[in-house]
């Protein structure tokens, strides 16, 4: 029963009924029964419950003693849990469920969804990088999502921080799928509770794992195969040399899907994976018009022009303590990299004042952490070796 590489087309399935998602659901929730098992047993045994019915002696075959299915119990808790989040089940065979994903060969027999499933049917496009994304990497992620949702393109990305939530952020109005890596009501990580209501309201969650299951980090690379297998083609902003990034770029490479990489400066470990994959044939994406000339199809309606970025602080506080003070520090040196940034744009994108922010520059100044340059702009110190 351990789970190897199969064929992508997938048994087809009958219409769905109550009975059979039960079943479904039951068989998938059973011990060492994944994906690409439960499709395996689907071809063989005709159904769900068949499959369920000779699952223990398929397990003792294999040498697994006091196999026991999951109880029905837990799924029907499962169920309940689902109504109460207001999340629906979508099988494979069911109309919704998004054609292009049915090409992962272990492809997920059932989805939990909460939102607008009518999105899955629209084409998709992946936006993906860094946690600790720069400002311009949130700047470039916010463009390239807002022009291509423009055109168009639903916008498919992982709700993590950094990168995932300047796309989510940028396309919501448009068109946005958050892939999440626990259940579909387990928000990861809390400070993007807001924004998954968002997405909850005007797009689409999506999760394969169980109701109530908080994320792990085996769960990622799997999160990670379904944003490939929904999306047309993949665009990585930043990203590290070894990073789930790259994870999921492998994966769109081996569905035959076109990945796209904004470039970086060399020095700047963050761009060191996207530049990679410029290097070994990737396509190289200065803004929508790259992304959308890569395509087959080319853009479904024009991108609309560049905006300005109108992210507006909240009033700035009376006074900040020696943890305020380290914690913005903190966030100003994850914004800045080797290229250098405008003092303002910093402001706006950390969403805070000039008199907080001005002080904290001359201070890592002093530290020998940032470089100013003329015209107002600033960049990390790097040592030249």
């Amino acid at each position: 029963m351990i789970e190897g590489h199969t064929s992508s087309t997938h048994p087809p399935l009958p219409p769905t009924t109550e009975d059979t998602r039960f079943s479904r659901l039951r068989l998938l929730r059973s011990r060492r029964v994944g994906p690409v098992t439960f499709h395996r047993l689907i071809n063989k045994y005709g159904s769900a419950q068949n499959a369920l019915e000779a699952l223990p002696k398929v397990a003792r075959d294999a040498g697994v003693k006091g196999y026991e299915i999951c109880p029905a119990s837990t799924v029907t808790a499962e169920l309940d849990a689902a109504k109460a989040a207001k999340a629906r089940l979508l099988c494979i065979s069911d109309p919704e469920y998004p054609d292009l994903l049915k090409e992962l060969p272990d492809a997920p027999p059932l989805l939990w969804a909460i939102g607008d499933t009518a999105l899955l049917k629209r084409p998709s496009l992946a936006l993906v990088g860094a946690r600790n994304a720069s400002s311009l990497g949130v700047r470039m992620t916010r463009a390239l999502a807002r022009d291509l949702g423009a055109a168009g393109y639903v916008i498919t990305s992982g709700l993590a921080r950094g990168i995932d939530t300047a796309a989510h952020q940028a396309a919501v109005e448009t068109g946005t799928i958050a892939v999440m890596a626990g259940g579909v009501d387990v928000v990861y990580p809390t400070e993007n509770s807001k924004l998954a209501a968002e997405i909850a309201e005007k797009g689409l969650r999506l999760s394969e794992q169980p109701m109530g299951l908080a994320p792990m980090a085996r769960h990622f690379p799997k999160r990670n195969r379904i944003i490939a297998g929904l999306s047309r083609a993949l665009v990585v902003v930043e990203a590290a040399a070894k990073s789930g990034s790259l994870i999921t770029a492998r994966d769109a490479l081996d569905l035959g899907r076109e990945v796209m990489a904004v470039p970086g400066h060399p020095f700047d470990a963050r761009a060191s994976g996207c530049n990679l994959l410029i290097r070994d044939g990737a396509q190289l994406v200065r803004g929508a018009e790259d992304v959308l000339a890569a395509l087959p199809n080319a853009a479904l309606s024009p991108p609309e022009p560049a905006q300005t970025i109108s992210d507006l602080p909240p009033p700035p506080p009376e006074q900040r303590s020696l943890r305020e003070t380290t914690l913005l520090h903190q966030e100003i040196l994850q914004r800045l990299g080797p290229t250098p940034l405008p003092e303002d744009q910093i402001i706006r994108d950390i969403a805070t004042s000039a008199r907080d922010v001005a002080p904290a520059l001359t201070e890592l100044e002093l530290e020998g952490k940032v470089d100013r340059h003329p015209g107002g702009l600033i960049c990390l110190k790097f040592e030249k070796s």
